[in-house]
């Protein structure tokens, strides 16, 4: 694939992901509706596994001595890795730079099915994170569970070039037993 051609695939990828978090970054309500067939029953027993994950995010970066910022979107995406059982989320917490919270997106805890995935958006144009932003996911489990893949997905341009890169999130809690 030539030049072109790769600045025009990168494009037209981005366009299709800052679509998809088109004004403003979701309330709690549209992740459960928008990802309803990845969601089954909360457990109502005891959840005695859970952590913690840290995920660093760039919602804008700063170029040439802080006197140019790009801003990026960023999409959340939380992957139960069980094939056995659900992964209940208790908070998505979106946070700034300063670490003040921006956002929680969740109202109440979900469960994901099995293999299932969610994800949140974060518009190019939302640029309340800043540069050190960050989400924090928690989650809990009925029992031995693998920990969640989290990661971040930062999309932008620059000019006539277009970037993307991952964040990988990291525990920062885990209690219980596998």
């Amino acid at each position: 694939m030539g030049g072109r051609a790769r600045v025009r695939a990168a494009g037209l990828a981005l366009a299709a992901v800052m679509t998809l978090g088109a004004a403003a970054a979701q309330p709690a309500q549209d992740i459960a509706r928008r990802h309803a067939s990845s969601l089954t029953g909360v457990p109502q027993g005891p959840l005695p596994v859970s952590g913690s994950i840290y995920v660093p995010a760039y919602s804008s970066i700063s170029l040439s001595n802080d006197k140019l910022r790009a801003d990026f979107s960023v999409t959340l995406t939380i992957h139960n890795v069980s094939s056995e059982r659900p992964l209940v989320l208790r908070r998505v917490a979106y946070f700034d730079t300063s670490g003040a919270l921006v956002q929680n997106y969740l109202s109440a805890p979900l469960a994901l099915k099995p293999f299932a995935t969610v994800q949140v958006s974060i518009p190019a144009t939302d640029t309340r994170g800043g540069t050190g932003a960050n989400f924090v996911v928690d989650w809990a489990a009925e029992g031995s569970l693998a920990e969640p893949a989290v990661e971040a997905l930062m999309l932008g341009s620059i000019a006539n070039a277009s970037y993307s890169f991952i964040s990988q999130g990291r525990p920062i809690v885990r209690v219980g037993r596998d």
